[in-house]
């Protein structure tokens, strides 16, 4: 009962941290504050009342329309809210019963602490930062250094927390300097990863397909996820972004433009966030079915 709990208000949360992070969506990539003026419409510039602020409610309320000028508000509004609410239900479900396990001190060989909190937040805040980049570079193909740079530190930060909780309570003895050189290691692996096929395509094509925000984002990735749980990530994007791409194929050209498709920009930043939010999900067990597979 009490991790069912943990769950809805997890996802009662995420709602309302979907909503400000539809504030910084809007307002980011124009330049604007996401504290001030308070959250209005974008056509009209009418003042929202508190009842058209509920998370998702009011969207479905108000059928998608101003109250005032009745302009279209977009689907990216509500779709963000539960794709937040969602995720955070989902990491608050899946980390609970490890939580509850160390509390009641059945965990195996870990004796009870107060550092259970952490993954909790840790991984919301990662999905709620995956989610941003995801719908920046959807929209407007911008991975910006406000989010990954600060975002590679803390998942540095949380990742030698984390390894140093497991390590202390099995062996007692955590030595940090290994950890962080193996984590830089896997971070400068991962964004390498991207600069060799960016390389590769200029040689081939002699103009830049992908943006070194990508690199960064791998980056991103795997200082919270490991190289593995990046490695995931990225070949779980690059197939959805392969699919997207054929199905680009398959819809009929516009008069006039026979290689259309070839020019189109695809955010392959989004599809490796997308990669990065299974991958925190289920990457382990995705990883170990893989291996078992493969026969090793």
């Amino acid at each position: 009962m009490i991790r069912i709990l943990g769950t809805i208000f997890a996802g009662l949360f995420g709602l309302a941290f979907g909503s400000f992070l539809n504030v910084c969506l809007s307002r980011w990539p124009a330049g604007e504050s996401i504290v001030h003026p308070h959250s209005h419409c974008r056509n009209c510039d009418h003042t929202l009342a508190w009842w058209e602020n509920i998370p998702l409610f009011s969207w479905l309320a108000l059928r998608g329309r101003c109250h005032k000028c009745h302009a279209w508000i977009g689907w990216r509004y509500p779709l963000v809210e539960f794709a937040v609410g969602a995720l955070w239900a989902a990491q608050a479900w899946r980390l609970t019963s490890d939580i509850f396990a160390e509390l009641l001190g059945t965990a195996p060989e870990v004796s009870p602490n107060f550092f259970w909190p952490v993954p909790l937040i840790a991984m919301m805040l990662f999905s709620w930062l995956l989610l941003a980049l995801l719908a920046l570079d959807a929209e407007h193909l911008w991975l910006p250094d406000f989010l990954t740079w600060p975002g590679i530190a803390l998942g540095i930060l949380y990742s030698a927390a984390n390894e140093q909780h497991r390590v202390w309570g099995i062996s007692g003895s955590f030595i940090p300097w290994k950890f962080l050189g193996g984590r830089l290691l896997a971070i400068l692996a991962a964004a390498a990863l991207i600069l060799v096929i960016r390389w590769t395509y200029w040689l081939i094509r002699r103009r830049e397909g992908i943006g070194l925000g990508d690199a960064k984002l791998m980056a991103l990735l795997a200082a919270w996820l490991g190289l593995p749980g990046a490695l995931l990530a990225f070949f779980l994007g690059i197939t959805l972004g392969a699919i997207v791409s054929v199905a680009l194929l398959a819809l009929p050209n516009r008069p006039g433009s026979p290689r259309a498709w070839a020019l189109k920009k695809l955010p392959l930043g989004t599809f490796l966030c997308i990669g990065g939010i299974v991958s925190s999900l289920w990457g382990p067990p995705l990883i170990a079915a893989y291996l078992h597979w493969a026969g090793f």
